[in-house]
Order: C-alpha cells, then sequence, then structure tokens
C-alpha cells in the first residue's frame, strides 16, 4: 500500500467537511417535489417544517387556509405532513413550501392513474367557451372539447352550440380522462366517452336486475313511427306504438313528446338481444274492464267512423273503445260497399249486437236502428280478427 504523506493527512484534517456540506446541500430540494416534513413552529405569518435539510421551510398562512380552517386548527407542532415545494428559494432566500399543491399533485397523480386505467368520474361544468366546457377535477380545471360533449350531438350552428354549452354550467357530468400533460398544466376530458360507457355498464345492469311488472319512471328519448324510446336511466327501453294508449294511436307523437317523463311499465325483458319493452297503457285504467257497466246490448250509441274497410266500419264510442259494423250490417242491400255508405270522421247512431268483454268486442248495426227491430241475441256476433 502507498504511503500517504504527513502533510496530506495534515490538510485532510484541516479541511471543514461541515462546510462543504453546507456550500453543497446534497439534499437540496427541487421544484414540485412532495416530501414529508415536521412541524417545527406555528407562527400568524406561516408554519416552519423541516424537511430533511439545513434551512426550514415556510407554508405561508394563506396557503393553509385555503384547505381549510379545520387543517389550521387541527395542526400542532411535532405533526408530520407531507409538503409541496413551490420554491426552492425566493427572492428572500426562503424555502416555500405548501399543503395545497400536495393535494393538487395526487390530483394529477390521480388523473394519470385514470387515463391509464380509463376510469369514470364526475366533475362540474364551471364555464364554457368557444372550444368547449371548463370543468372542475377535484383542485385542476379541466377542458372538454366540443366534440366531446355528448349533450351537443346533432347541433350544428354555432349559436344554438354556444347556447347548449352556456345551459350545461353548473351540471355535474360524467367524464372520462384522455389526455393528462401535467407540464403544460392541460388535462382534458371527454363527457362522450363516458357517457357511452356509462350507458353501457346501466343497461347490462338494469338488463339483468329488472323484471317483468317492474314499475318505473323515464324519460322519452325519441318518436319513431312505431313506438317510442323512453330512457330509464343509462338504458332506452321501446314503448311500441301498441302499448301507448288504451285508444288507437296513429302516431307516438298524438300521446307524448320528446323530453317527457312517464311512468312505464316492464313488459319484456330480452338480455340476448338487449331489448327492453315498456308500456304505459297497462298503468292505464282498462275501459274494457268495465264495459257492461255503461253498455248493454240493444242499446243505441253515437261516434265518429274512424276506420272504414272492405269488411266494415270502425266506430269511437269513447276514448278507448270502439265498435265495429260489420258490412252485413250497414245496409239492407247486400251489394252495398263500406265505403260507399261511410267516411272517416262521419257521426252516426248504431245499435250494440254485440259485447265480448275479454276479447275487447263489441258490435254494431247501422240496419237495425229502427224501434220496431226485435232485440238482438244473447250470442255474440263474430267479428272479423282485425287490429283494433
Amino acid at each position: 500500500m502507498k504511503a500517504v504523506p504527513d502533510n496530506a493527512v495534515q490538510e485532510t484534517e484541516d479541511f471543514d467537511w461541515t462546510q462543504m456540506l453546507d456550500d453543497y446541500d446534497y439534499a437540496r430540494p427541487q421544484r414540485g417535489e412532495v416530501r414529508e416534513g415536521v412541524v417545527m413552529k406555528i407562527e400568524d405569518g406561516g408554519i416552519l417544517v423541516s424537511i430533511g435539510t439545513k434551512r426550514e421551510g415556510i407554508i405561508p398562512i394563506a396557503d393553509v387556509r385555503a384547505i381549510g380552517d379545520e387543517v389550521l386548527n387541527n395542526l400542532k407542532v411535532g405533526d408530520r405532513i407531507q409538503v409541496y415545494v413551490q420554491d426552492p428559494e425566493n427572492r428572500q432566500g426562503d424555502l416555500v413550501l405548501s399543503l395545497t399543491m400536495v393535494q393538487v399533485a395526487r390530483d394529477w397523480e390521480e388523473a394519470a392513474r385514470l387515463s391509464a386505467e380509463g376510469g369514470i368520474v364526475q366533475g362540474q361544468v364551471i364555464g364554457y367557451n368557444k372550444g368547449g366546457l371548463l370543468v372542475q377535477f377535484n383542485r385542476i380545471r379541466g377542458f372538454v372539447p366540443a366534440s366531446q360533449v355528448a349533450q351537443l350531438h346533432g347541433r350544428t350552428a354555432a349559436e344554438e352550440r354556444q347556447q347548449a354549452l352556456q345551459r350545461m354550467v353548473g351540471q355535474t357530468i360524467p367524464l372520462k380522462v384522455i389526455e393528462v400533460d401535467r407540464d403544460r398544466n392541460r388535462l382534458v376530458l371527454s363527457e362522450r366517452s363516458a357517457t357511452q360507457e356509462w350507458r353501457k355498464a346501466q343497461k347490462q345492469r338494469l338488463l339483468t336486475e329488472l323484471q317483468p311488472g317492474d314499475i318505473l319512471t323515464g324519460r322519452v328519448n325519441q318518436l319513431t313511427n312505431f313506438g317510442a324510446f323512453i330512457d330509464l336511466g343509462g338504458a332506452d327501453g321501446l314503448a311500441h306504438i301498441s302499448e301507448l294508449s288504451w285508444q288507437r294511436v296513429n302516431h307516438p307523437r298524438e300521446v307524448l313528446s320528446p323530453g317527457q317523463e312517464v311512468r312505464v311499465m316492464v313488459v319484456e325483458i330480452d338480455a340476448e338481444r338487449e331489448r327492453i319493452g315498456l308500456s304505459l297503457r297497462r298503468l292505464q285504467p282498462n275501459p274494457w274492464d268495465t264495459i257492461d257497466q255503461r253498455y248493454s246490448l240493444g242499446q243505441l250509441v253515437s261516434g265518429p267512423v274512424t276506420n272504414v274497410a272492405p269488411f266494415g266500419a270502425f266506430v269511437q264510442i269513447e276514448e278507448a273503445v270502439e265498435g265495429l259494423i260489420h258490412a252485413s250490417e250497414l245496409d239492407a242491400d247486400p251489394q252495398a260497399q263500406p265505403r260507399d255508405l261511410l267516411q272517416p270522421g262521419q257521426i252516426i247512431t248504431a245499435r250494440i249486437i254485440s259485447l265480448d268483454k275479454q276479447r275487447q268486442r263489441m258490435g254494431l248495426s247501422l240496419r237495425r236502428n229502427s224501434a220496431d227491430e226485435p232485440p238482438p241475441e244473447e250470442t255474440p256476433v263474430e267479428a272479423p280478427s282485425t287490429d283494433m
């Protein structure tokens, strides 16, 4: 081993290692770090915290109060807390720390996790601009581009889009994180993607949990020629036009309007085809249940002709009750055609010749209206099978 000169040893012993460590702080904090510290002193102007460096850092009192007075009131000397390095050395030479920014840093971490895992969160709309919505994600302000706003679907006019965005301010909406850039303070979210995934999950839940006979409240989402799609809170069910009312409905718009809130009964669940059948009319009183309390054989009734067919004509007796005048009961002339004798909308008086409560059929006659006509037979006259 090579000998060390005496003067070298002396130089080493004379070197001030403490001063070197003071000059070169190997534990010097970096801006943006989150460290654990110990509360050393609580003063009116701030809180002194040791984070293991030669200098104690200070948390401005305004920063602590930004979190809440409850935190400040419960804080005491000796407590271990996590702090965010906001400024390693300001103009006064102070190490400035923050409690508020610890929460913000955690929010960015949470946003990154949600972006990676595809999770969905709820966020409040706090503003809007030409490009989209401003939303609050915990303590971070995020942005939802207009193309990612589900409620703008189908709106093309700029003024209409801005009005729709304005109406959303204050609402809490589902959001999915699609871009996180902490360095640029950029957080981009999507309501459209979140809504699609949420509705898909809700639909699977409803298909599993709902049973025929369940009664729900929904909102009319869309009207078609064959029925109404009703939003049940995550999934649409279909109320066929025949299930909208006990009376004849030519188009759903006659009884419903988009956005209307309605009570419906579940009548069918098809999990394989992901379909939910609904009914409004089954929650309404069926006029045929008490038909025999209001009408009897031989009674004269009046109403408008609703439909004329080769085999006869339908007459509306009350809101949800129609009777059929068979072609043979229109006129004494067997060659007479229904369309030659009656027109839709025409008000006529006819005699009840059959009443079938169970099958919901009422048979009428024009040719038996004379007072000397013998009473109808008790056996109901069979009417052609038609959709009434």
